[in-house]
């Protein structure tokens, strides 16, 4: 697989690979500081790819620790490559969080959605309604910016190198019908073009399964080509989501979304139901509840 050059992932993979030198070398965060003349959580927000390190800061980490020749110039590299800026930079003010820079490096995500379709199988009308119903806070100009960085996001769909996306709905995603009847059918019939991609796999989970092991929360697992990118589960939130990169959080995951995947109808199965739910959707007869 292609390597995308995300400056995301390489800011995670610089800081890893200067704590692990750092550990190797038996220095302190503090020391590091002290030498450099900077705040120890300068050094610490480096080293969780938080903050971005300039060339001379790797060079002088470097130094400290006793890494010269050609393994310190990768390392430089890497940090020019991760101070250049993604193509979702002009979007900076409408992103929170790192999610967009990480999925664009991951070979593989599987997530779990409770109530809305995951946004690289949105619509366009579908994301506005959307997140005009969850963000009224917001004016009409993020609302279209936060809708175009997130079709912008769906190329990784389509791209020479996609990535392999495994999600499993909810069936309140397909029950409910954001932005109205013509809306949801265009997104309801977006969703079953989507599966036809051999890199992309749907399933439903219904609910008659009542209650499951995803009931905590929405998700997604990220999955990353290269063994010195370690793979992150992201819990979204209304605040912008948490990233959780400890091995027994990846794996309470991992079985988590086993546990759904199992539970949920089979890929054709679900295809085969949301094209019919585009034809007859449920919110057409099923009686409304008077508040």
């Amino acid at each position: 697989m292609t390597e995308r050059r995300s400056p995301t992932i390489r800011r995670r993979r610089l800081g890893a690979e200067l704590r692990r030198r750092r550990e190797s070398a038996g220095v302190t965060i503090e020391m590091v500081a002290e030498q450099l003349e900077c705040s120890a959580s300068k050094v610490s927000r480096i080293e969780t790819g938080h903050t971005s390190a300039t060339p001379r800061d790797v060079r002088d980490m470097l130094a400290i620790y006793g890494v010269e020749g050609a393994e310190c110039d990768e390392l430089v590299q890497i940090a020019r490559e991760a101070r250049q800026k993604g193509w979702w930079h002009p979007y900076s003010t409408v992103l929170t969080g790192a999610y967009v820079g990480l999925e664009a490096a991951a070979g593989s995500i599987r997530a779990y959605e409770q109530q809305v379709v995951p946004g690289l199988l949105q619509t366009e009308e579908y994301a506005k309604a959307m997140i005009r119903a969850a963000r009224p806070d917001i004016p009409d100009d993020e609302v279209e910016q936060r809708v175009r960085v997130r079709l912008g996001r769906q190329s990784l769909l389509t791209q020479d190198d996609p990535i392999d996306l495994w999600v499993v709905l909810d069936e309140a995603v397909v029950s409910r019908p954001v932005g109205g009847d013509a809306v949801m059918r265009a997104q309801l019939e977006r969703l079953v073009e989507a599966a036809e991609l051999p890199n992309v796999t749907l399933q439903i989970l219904p609910f008659e399964v009542g209650a499951h092991a995803g009931m905590d929360g929405t998700f997604a697992i990220l999955d990353f080509p290269e063994a010195g990118d370690p793979d992150v589960v992201y819990a979204e939130n209304a605040t912008g989501g948490l990233f959780l990169e400890k091995n027994d959080e990846l794996q309470k995951y991992i079985f988590i979304f086993d546990h759904i995947r199992a539970a949920a109808i089979h890929p054709e199965e679900s295809v085969a139901l949301i094209a019919k739910l585009a034809e007859e959707p449920l919110w057409k007869w099923r009686p409304r509840v008077s508040a």
